[in-house]
């Protein structure tokens, strides 16, 4: 379910005002429900047709809320279950998208917003002293003009100066991209603007890591560089780089000049950088060499040299040090085009990603002027309040600190359990269809079954964010000085980064507390290499889950989730990895041929699909991972519903609703993707994400769906039952 990469952070806003129309026809409902007689208190011998609890009548005013009835299901189901929602719902100034689910990311942002602020106490544990002082450096603003831009500007000067800024004065032969790079990594910057070196579990051993050598991290998204300057996003970019360097100091002429090539150098780097579709290719990306080999394949770079430095002071490689590449392609080309690019260019460029880095914490000045930038980019025209940024910034920054505090003060242990035994009766019905799949051959299919016997769960938080211990160990040496809030961020990343290289010979222990403490996340995971999923305590509310309403909202909520990071696991990419994490060829060939040619199918249905928003068709094969997972997951969650219900009798019915368990089981799998979402996110999404917009997260699963036809009476041939159907999981 994993939305967007940790640099594009969206917040998104619900709706929350019940009308007066909703509450008269629950409150006629019930009433019309008492004197007809069919309202039973519910014991073990009776079951109550119409559920009149609290959370059932919140549950069915939302219904009533969102549904538009004028739409019928069997023409557009996305538009029925979530037709007013869109048509009444406003996208704040300061947001991209409004969702149902917002309800859920803005509960959590308050609820760390209320522990963040308060005093911190003598005895607390520093992680939670660190969070709470890199919060206040955020919100002093005061201090933040005060200092204006001079912080950076030291360090722009450290780093070499920058060209655009320096004029005359900048010193060519003093210049060298590498040794900018090391300082980069010393100060807490990014490393990664023109080479990408990390350390990750190896790929084909998932219990040892490895250092993995990659393409970079753009500023925009590859395919509009690749329209080059005549595309409208990259004028806005090269228009805000601009400006920022005369903000900064730099003459207009130059600026706008010296930005310009900057800019078709990020062009030249788009150019011989893979495709995301190419980035699901795990085979194609698994390069392993020695550093010994990668230094007599690529010539023009001391990669003994350059990688010990970046790793110092903390782990020494030698020259039998096994790296992996991800692309050949990018570090054959890019070592061509170093060595054909102007060094002014280069130092243009990298400075400038320094200075892109650092607008979150500098003035309004800079920050306004990213605002208008964003706003072609984003279609957002205010900036998010002050606290909220903070809150945000700081959360992702000191993740398991802020994880700590949530868990202990938020989480509900009957919800863990009641998630439990949602993973387990799905996990089941995943695991039948596997054995009665007709086109996986035996020996595949025992494979297939152990992995998912095997697959971890993760669900709520580790028990050890509840240990200061833990935490401050964690933590140990890591300085946040709320009298600047740009130097304790530095920190803080350096501190990270230096964690991340400390790992590299050290042996993988999948089940590690601090890669599982996700626990205010609205979102859910699959670890490929790991084969392990995640559920985390963020996500066990609102309108994914919750244990007092009935089981079909459940599971057509957070059992759709479920489901679906099941499905990961034997999606286009994540079937390469075999019970252990390791990416194996354990496919027969027949039954990989027979899967290719399904998912074929999904790649086409979806390819097909266009946003009417923006006009533009679906990538089919870039979201063909994320499409099979919805595929699959929605209908095991259903199936596991059916095996609940067969067992234990169907469930009291919403009031003032006339569905069924089984209909309002399909409502509740649209409703969790109820959004309204700007044009120009949409057009960042087609280019750069690997899910569908939300509207075809619904309507592609349910069109595949014979049980979704049959509850809701749909005729062959009608848009929502197509006599096409693609079948995989």
């Amino acid at each position: 379910m994993e939305r967007n990469s940790e640099r594009w952070r969206q917040r998104k806003r619900r709706v929350r005002t019940l009308t007066i129309a909703v509450g008269l026809i629950i409150i006629t409902s019930i009433i019309l429900a008492i004197a007809l007689g069919v309202i039973y208190c519910g014991s073990e011998e009776t079951k109550e047709e119409i559920c009149v609890t609290s959370e059932c009548i919140h549950t069915a005013s939302n219904i009533l809320k969102w549904i538009d009835n004028t739409v019928d299901p069997c023409d557009d189901f996305y538009d029925f279950a979530c037709g007013n929602f869109i048509k009444e719902s406003k996208i704040a100034d300061d947001e991209t998208t409004v969702s149902t689910s917002s309800v859920s990311d803005d509960l959590v942002l308050e609820q760390l917003r209320a522990l963040i602020e308060q005093p911190t106490q003598g005895n607390e544990a520093k992680p939670f002293a660190l969070i709470k002082n890199l919060y206040k450096a955020c919100m002093n603003k005061t201090r933040i003009e005060e200092i204006g831009l001079e912080e950076v500007k030291q360090l722009l000067t450290y780093f070499g100066g920058w060209p655009v800024i320096e004029g005359s004065k900048w010193d060519a032969d003093s210049f060298d991209w590498k040794q900018a790079v090391f300082k980069f990594e010393k100060t807490g910057f990014y490393a990664d603007y023109l080479l990408s070196i990390t350390v990750d579990v190896d790929e084909k051993n998932s219990s040892k890591r490895v250092l993995n050598i990659d393409q970079p991290f753009l500023v925009l998204s590859r395919e509009f560089l690749l329209e080059g300057i005549e595309n409208k996003f990259v004028q806005a970019y090269h228009a805000y780089m601009r400006d920022i360097a005369i903000v900064f100091g730099a003459e207009k002429g130059s600026a706008f000049n010296e930005m310009l090539s900057a800019v078709n150098f990020e062009i030249k780097l788009a150019n011989i950088s893979y495709s995301l579709e190419e980035a699901r290719d795990s085979i194609a990306l698994y390069n392993p060499m020695t550093i010994k080999e990668l230094s007599a394949k690529f010539t023009t770079i001391p990669w003994l040299q350059y990688i010990n430095e970046l790793l110092s002071p903390h782990v020494t490689v030698t020259e039998d040090e096994v790296v992996n590449v991800n692309s050949l392609k990018y570090l054959k080309a890019f070592e061509e085009l170093m060595l054909t690019t102007d060094k002014r260019i280069q130092a243009n460029y990298l400075l400038w990603r320094a200075v892109s880095y650092s607008m979150t914490y500098l003035p309004d000045q800079v920050r306004n002027r990213r605002l208008q930038y964003d706003t072609v980019i984003t279609g957002e025209t205010e900036l998010l309040p002050r606290w909220k940024d903070c809150i945000t910034h700081c959360t992702s920054s000191l993740n398991i600190a802020a994880n700590a505090l949530y868990v202990r003060k938020y989480f509900n242990e009957r919800a863990r359990k009641s998630a439990q035994e949602l993973v387990h009766n799905i996990k089941t019905e995943f695991k039948k269809t596997l054995k009665h799949v007709d086109w996986m051959d035996d020996t595949t299919r025992e494979h297939a079954l152990n992995k998912a016997d095997m697959m971890v769960e993760y669900i709520g938080y580790p028990n050890e964010l509840l240990d200061d211990i833990k935490l401050e160990e964690y933590y140990q040496g890591l300085i946040v000085n709320e009298a600047s809030y740009f130097k304790s961020a530095l920190n803080v990343s350096l501190f990270s980064n230096q964690l991340s290289f400390r790992k590299l010979h050290q042996p993988v222990n999948k089940t590690d507390w601090s890669t599982h403490s996700e626990a205010s996340a609205v979102n859910a995971f699959y670890s490929p290499n790991e084969n392990s999923i995640q559920f985390p305590a963020g996500i066990l509310q609102g309108v994914y889950f919750n244990q007092d309403r009935p089981n079909y909202m459940n599971y057509g909520g957070i059992g759709f989730i479920i489901g679906h990071e099941i499905t990961h696991g034997f999606d286009d990419d994540g079937r390469k990895y075999d019970v252990e994490g390791n990416l194996a060829d354990w496919w027969i060939q027949e039954t990989e041929t027979a899967f290719i040619k399904k998912a074929q199918c999904i790649v086409e249905q979806y390819g097909n699909y266009t946003v009417p928003e923006i006009g533009q068709k679906l990538n089919g094969i870039r979201s063909q991972g994320e499409n099979i997972a919805d595929n699959g997951g929605l209908k095991q969650a259903y199936l596991a519903y059916n095996t609940l219900i067969e067992s234990q009798g169907e469930e009291a019915k919403l009031p003032g609703l006339d569905f069924t368990g089984r209909q309002l089981f399909w409502i509740s799998s649209a409703n969790i993707w109820c959004a309204k979402t700007r044009p120009e996110i949409l057009n960042q999404r087609l280019a750069e994400d690997f899910h569908s917009p939300e509207k075809f997260r619904v309507l592609g699963s349910l069109q595949n769906s014979e049980q979704f036809a049959e509850d809701f009476n749909c005729k062959e041939g009608s848009s929502m039952n197509p006599i096409r159907k693609c079948h995989l999981w």
